[in-house]
């Protein structure tokens, strides 16, 4: 046994009759989370915040753990909050907008970055939703730009289909064009190498409890230096202060760093479990677990593909998918299939009236071997 599958097997002790696909939704926290959030609930009981300051420390430590995963410049260019939506609503209503801007975005998003900018349409701002079923999706968002726009906001990966986009060649075209680019990347995010200076993002936000491998409640906001001072403060209290230990103090001034965007106290206990869950990622490395989930998911693939009735929704060219897998069977009722399919442990998703299997860089071949014979034997 290889050092990963040792590792694996102590983090990953899932029940043998359970197959978790299910990574894109809602992933298993791995027994170093467990261990992590057990250790602070009896911290907590045993004496309190006695230990404050080295929470306080921990946080920091999270901070760079994130810094390091999305290759941001700087710690400071990281806000904790508590999910990918509010980091999107933080984005939308902190903008002076002017009647006739526009917003940019595909037409697979997930709610979370359609209704904060559909919001918006009390000020003048128009909502632009692209058709990216096409051989050139980045070209029909460029396309769709003009003078008045004001973001392009974009989910990395789209959450029912799994269709990923170029953000490279869209980051250049925003940094270009004066655009703003705003990157929901919850669905990459610990399952594929993020660069966001690569990719010339503006703002990068995704809840922890998916690819991340954290419990909910947590997520990273990712805001360049230039970008964060071109919004508006909607949220105010003691933690967005810069001298935000000075109790007494008076006057304020607003943080220079993203903590401006935390208004109050911090979920201490989603930063001890993300802590933990990030440091099994930086042990195993996040090329080797993206490798991993490229091979689940050819495997996936290929073998859907020896059945001619199942069509894929996922793109097929590895440049245009990551770690998920929809698919569509003729003639299958596929929500009755779903229920099937979980009934016999099979943890799946119903998306886009297909079915979604998202497996992760720990899910064994063998597990997703079985899945396709329960699969084939449902249908």
């Amino acid at each position: 046994m290889s050092e990963i599958e040792q590792l694996i097997s102590i983090e990953f002790p899932l029940k043998d009759d359970i197959i978790y696909l299910n990574h894109a939704a809602v992933a298993p926290w791995p027994t170093r989370t467990a261990a992590a959030v057990r250790r602070f609930a009896e911290e907590n009981v045993s004496t309190g915040a006695m230990n404050y300051p080295v929470w306080v420390k921990k946080e920091n430590e999270l901070r760079r753990q994130l810094q390091i995963l999305i290759n941001a410049p700087s710690p400071d260019n990281i806000a904790l909050l508590k999910n990918t939506s509010e980091a999107l609503s933080v984005v939308a209503c902190g903008i002076d907008w002017q009647s006739g801007d526009n917003v940019v975005s595909t037409d697979q998003e997930f709610p979370s970055n359609r209704i904060v900018w559909q919001a918006q349409k009390k000020y003048g701002v128009e909502f632009r939703e692209v058709n990216i079923n096409t051989a050139d999706p980045e070209q029909i968002l460029i396309s769709a730009c003009d003078k008045h726009t004001r973001f392009l906001s974009v989910s990395s990966v789209q959450f029912g289909s799994g269709y990923k986009l170029n953000l490279a060649r869209l980051g250049e075209f925003c940094r270009t064009h004066n655009i703003l680019f705003c990157v929901d990347a919850i669905q990459s995010i610990g399952a594929h190498v993020l660069d966001v200076q690569k990719i010339q993002a503006d703002f990068v936000m995704a809840d922890a409890h998916k690819w991340m491998l954290c419990p909910e409640g947590i997520a990273l906001f990712y805001c360049n230096e230039q970008s964060r001072e071109q919004l508006t403060l909607q949220q105010y209290g003691w933690h967005m202060v810069e001298d935000y230990t000075n109790y007494d103090a008076k006057d304020w001034t607003m943080a220079a760093s993203a903590r401006r965007f935390e208004c109050g106290s911090p979920n201490m206990l989603g930063i001890h479990a993300l802590s933990a869950s990030l440091s099994l990622i930086e042990e195993v490395g996040m090329e080797i677990i993206e490798h991993k989930i490229r091979q689940n998911v050819a495997y996936l693939m290929e073998n859907l593909e020896l059945n001619p009735r199942i069509r894929l929704l996922t793109p097929r060219d590895a440049a245009r998918h990551a770690g998920i897998v929809t698919f569509i069977i003729d003639g299958v009722d596929m929500a009755q299939l779903h229920r099937r399919l979980q009934e016999n442990y099979i943890i799946c998703a119903h998306r886009m009236g297909g079915i979604r299997f998202s497996p992760h860089f720990y899910t064994g071949q063998e597990k997703i071997h079985k899945a396709l014979d329960i699969l084939n034997i449902s249908i």
